[in-house]
């Protein structure tokens, strides 16, 4: 009999943590039994979690809750599972203020870290543990902060209810206000512009903080941005110093094309995994690491648990690599994966993490190491053997991964040429021919089966692309970048079938 209500003082309720780059459900549990008085957590928490005894001790008598004299113990279950996270505070503290309370709890999962006062406060690991579990559950009902409740409210297939303090947690259980129709749906923060294709909704900013009409002349460079933006297509500037390399490369974020609001939650679920706060909008990341970065910092690392790098952190974005060369030979060789497969694989003893990395990559570098090469007013004063070295730090197999190649001239244009606006309009155009199409993927990132049934050419551009794979031995990667970019040139020119003039401009961006 004994043995049958100790079960019974057994509560229940469900929170999560982030392993290896998946959420996986915990089971919390707490019982209150006959011994020394005492509070414990056990189930291979860390030291996160076991401070958070202090804190859940200090939450609790803002409630006036007396701590009997009886043992307290949670248990995080399944216990081979690492915990982490100062989330857990809230789940805990309910269990233990309802212990000996009827109703249950057990059907909502509950984040939130609490302040001494009582006050439920959010933690960065909330929304992608919440971003993740909503991937593998459906109907998935949450508690949470109220200052996550905005944007957790936009995961597809959730129920989110939020609370100020650890009072208000009681009541809405004890009230039971979750089978009131209080969960938050707002989406107000992105139905400024969107567009509907196939059902399937995609968000847009239309403000242009960084203008190319900045950028004097360039007329070339900016027909090959357009190209690169319109397909999220790979490609490498050269320059002199000052002619607007970076500067263009930098206005670039403002005209990429629409995102879903699953890829919109996925580049934050990211951010907050490195305890990054970012705005919840259709505004793509922009990762510029320094010419010094390590290479864990670009592509991720660390000895007891991999955590995302660069790579993964422009994941429907842009990494720009300025004074491209300047990169180690490491981190330069190690862009062949996440530019080719679109994923990145760090695995230690301990992990092994796989993200996903479809990124427009943007490269920026000079022609020689003083810069005046290619320079009308000033001279250079490289040697042909350090041109030669500087130029073979960026090896064939990295230049063939790139899609576009734009020599940028040193001319003093007075013309503003096109603007962002103009430039995004043409962008978006494409953006809907592509998924009018069925695309799943945008240009750039096709693979090679979609690329051939996408990218469909008249007869006399077949004869040209030919002809172009003898004379100029293009390899079958070179050739299906050939294809994606001519695709994305057709789309820009509304285009059902590719022409040979698309074809013609897409081979001019190659590098000679």
């Amino acid at each position: 009999m004994e043995e049958a209500s100790a079960l019974s003082n057994v509560k229940h309720a469900k929170c999560a943590t982030f392993y290896a780059n998946k959420a996986y459900r915990v089971d919390v549990e707490s019982t209150f039994v006959r011994a020394l008085p005492g509070f414990s957590i056990v189930g291979l928490a860390d030291t996160a979690i076991l401070e958070s005894r202090e804190r859940i001790k200090s939450a609790l008598s803002s409630i006036d809750f007396h701590f009997p004299a009886q043992k307290i113990t949670v248990n995080l279950s399944p216990s081979d599972l690492k915990k982490e996270g100062s989330h857990f505070d809230l789940v805990i503290a309910l269990l233990i203020a309802t212990q000996k309370e009827r109703f249950t709890c057990k059907d909502f999962f509950i984040f939130g870290e609490l302040g001494l006062d009582g006050r439920v406060k959010k933690s960065n690991a909330i929304f992608p543990i919440v971003l993740s579990l909503a991937s593998q559950q459906k109907d998935l009902h949450v508690l949470v902060p109220n200052e996550l409740l905005s944007k957790i409210a936009h995961i597809p297939g959730i129920h989110a209810f939020g609370v100020e303090t650890l009072y208000d947690a009681l009541l809405f259980f004890k009230e039971k206000r979750f089978e009131q129709d209080t969960s938050v749906t707002n989406d107000s923060f992105l139905c400024e512009h969107r567009m509907s294709i196939h059902g399937k909704e995609y968000f847009y900013e239309t403000r242009f903080p960084l203008d190319f009409s900045d950028v004097l002349g360039q007329h070339r460079a900016k027909r090959a941005l357009t190209i690169a933006a319109a397909g999220m297509h790979n490609f490498l500037m050269e320059g002199s110093p000052g002619c607007g390399k970076s500067m263009s490369i930098k206005r670039l974020r403002y005209i990429l094309p629409p995102l879903s609001i699953e890829e919109i939650l996925e580049s934050n679920a990211y951010a907050s995994l490195e305890n990054e706060e970012t705005a919840l909008c259709a505004l793509r990341p922009f990762r510029s690491p320094h010419h010094t970065s390590s290479r864990p910092s670009i592509f991720g690392g660390g000895s007891l648990q991999s955590k995302a790098g660069e790579v993964a952190l422009a994941h429907n974005g842009i990494l720009f690599f300025d004074e491209f060369p300047n990169f180690s030979k490491t981190v330069l060789e190690s862009l062949r994966e996440p530019l080719e497969d679109h994923r990145v694989l760090i695995s230690r003893v301990n992990t092994k993490v796989s993200y996903v990395t479809k990124f427009l990559f943007a490269a920026a570098q000079n022609p020689c190491p003083c810069g005046n090469l290619l320079s009308r007013t000033h001279e250079c004063r490289c040697s042909e053997a350090e041109i030669a070295r500087y130029k073979n730090r960026i090896s064939e197999p990295i230049m063939d991964r790139l899609d576009l190649y734009v020599q940028m001239s040193e001319e003093h244009s007075k013309e503003n040429g096109l603007s962002s606006s103009e430039m995004f309009q043409q962008v978006l155009n494409a953006f809907k021919m592509q998924k009018e199409r069925g695309q799943e993927e945008l240009n750039g990132k096709l693979s090679e089966a979609e690329t051939m049934r996408h990218c469909l050419l008249d007869d006399e551009a077949k004869a040209g692309l030919e002809t172009a794979r003898e004379r100029l031995g293009l390899s079958a990667r070179s050739l299906h970048k050939v294809l994606r970019v001519a695709r994305t040139i057709a789309d820009l020119a509304q285009a059902r079938l590719i022409a040979k003039e698309h074809m013609v401009e897409a081979l001019s961006f190659r590098k000679r």
